[in-house]
């Protein structure tokens, strides 16, 4: 039946839609990085200045 085509294409649409979400948030939360907090804390910057 022609006149049912849309809702077809509307669900293939919402599948694309979740699936689309669902791999980009396991994409995003599957890395772990790695924070530089301990050498950015013992750095100290001593600035001379020299007027």
């Amino acid at each position: 039946m022609p006149q049912m085509s849309p809702l077809s294409w509307l669900t293939l649409f919402f599948y694309f839609l979740i699936i689309f979400m669902i791999f980009n948030s396991m994409n995003f939360y599957s890395f772990l990085y790695q924070t530089k907090k301990s050498s950015t804390l013992k750095k100290k910057i001593n600035i001379n200045w020299k007027w």
